[in-house]
C-alpha cells in the first residue's frame, strides 16, 4: 500500500507547493489543484484521494465553497480548510468542516497533528 494521497488546493502555486512540501515530507503523496473546478477534476481523475488541504480564499469558487459542493454532491473525503484569517468564525460557519486552520508559520506542526487527529476520528 503507497502513501496516503493528499489534494492539495491552492490558487497561490507557491503556497500550495509550500504545502504539499510538509506534507510530502511527512510521508504523504500529493495531487496539487490551482482551483476548486480542478479539485473536482482531479478527484474523479485520481483514485484513492483520502484528504483534502484546501486553502479559503479563492478566486471564483471558495474553499468553503468547495467543501460545501463536495458535501452536496455525497463526497465525505475529510476537509482540512486553510485561512489566512482566525479560523474561529469559519468553523463556526461551517461545523462539518473536519478542520480549519491558520496559514503561518505553525502550519508544518499544526496541519500534520490535524491530519493525524482528523484520519484517527474517521477511522
Amino acid at each position: 500500500m503507497g502513501a496516503m494521497k493528499i489534494l492539495v488546493v491552492d490558487d497561490d502555486v507557491l503556497a500550495g507547493e509550500m504545502t504539499a512540501a510538509v506534507l510530502e515530507d511527512a510521508g504523504y503523496g500529493i495531487v496539487l489543484a490551482e482551483n476548486a473546478i480542478e479539485a473536482m477534476e482531479k478527484l474523479n481523475d485520481e483514485a484513492g484521494i483520502a484528504l483534502i488541504v484546501s486553502d479559503m480564499n479563492m478566486p471564483m469558487v471558495s474553499g468553503i465553497d468547495l467543501f460545501r459542493d463536495l458535501r452536496e454532491q455525497g463526497v465525505d473525503i475529510p476537509f482540512i480548510l486553510l485561512t489566512g484569517d482566525a479560523p474561529g468564525p469559519l468553523k463556526a460557519a461551517e461545523p462539518r468542516l473536519d478542520d480549519c486552520l491558520t496559514k503561518d508559520f505553525t502550519l508544518e506542526t499544526s496541519l500534520i497533528q490535524s491530519i493525524n487527529a482528523v484520519m484517527a476520528r474517521r477511522a
